[in-house]
């Protein structure tokens, strides 16, 4: 097996002028320490993994909130709703402030749940104290610190800010190990034939540092496409 590189501080992408991640030499590096998940690599493609439209974490994760155990269509039709409470044609996102000064029961009107209208509340709450950093703040952080921030806020739990780590903030070494399409691709790429527990993706997956971010949507992007 190769010489595992030294933890890489840079992000798949960024605001500022700081370096990012080399996209080929994190490829190449996990094709080498797995040749498994570089057949894998080869058979997806090229990396498609770029930075989201919401670039505040606090909006990220109200949309993530919303969007909870529902469909797309009928999470984004309430996701409208609950920006038009704010602005006409819900073009912006609300403030904290703002979420704060808005009656429970006109959040509900927009289609949200009991329980969901009190995480957004929660989240403006924690926000508005500085719970819920800058995505500048964030990317000085690590994972595991960012996480136990976080979870403190009512509805999100550690998967959740995990997407954030990943599809949000661009951090590049974050294994999702109670994701359940994680577990299956896995189950793919490597031939297990019943589901992977959380143990055996995370001892296979220190072949896979510092890029296990990338090797996750590679895992993804397996189960998607049905390959084998």
């Amino acid at each position: 097996m190769p010489a595992r590189p030294a933890a890489h501080p840079s992000l798949l992408w960024r605001d500022d002028e700081g370096p990012v991640v080399d996209r080929a030499a994190a490829l190449a590096h996990l094709a080498a320490a797995d040749p498994d998940l570089g057949r894998a690599i080869r058979l997806v493609g090229p990396l498609d993994l770029e930075p989201p439209d919401l670039r505040s974490p606090f909006h990220y994760l109200q949309r993530a909130i919303i969007y909870q155990q529902l469909s797309g269509k009928a999470a984004g039709t309430i996701f409208g709703r609950f920006r038009r409470i704010y602005s006409p044609g819900g073009r912006r996102n609300p403030t904290p402030d703002q979420v704060l000064a808005t009656p429970e029961a006109t959040l509900r009107s927009a289609g949200l749940s009991t329980a969901k209208s009190k995480a957004i509340i929660d989240l403006a709450a924690h926000a508005q104290k500085g719970t819920v950093p800058s995505r500048r703040d964030l990317a000085s952080l690590e994972p595991e610190a960012i996480i136990e921030r976080l979870v403190q806020v009512r509805g999100v739990g550690r998967w959740t800010v995990e997407m954030l780590l990943i599809f949000h903030l661009g951090h590049p070494d974050v294994l999702p190990l109670g994701d359940l399409g994680i577990r299956k691709g896995f189950g793919r790429v490597f031939g297990v034939k019943r589901l992977p527990s959380p143990r055996t993706v995370a001892r296979r997956g220190e072949r896979w540092r510092p890029y296990r971010s990338i090797a996750s949507w590679y895992l993804w992007r397996v189960l998607d496409l049905g390959l084998p």
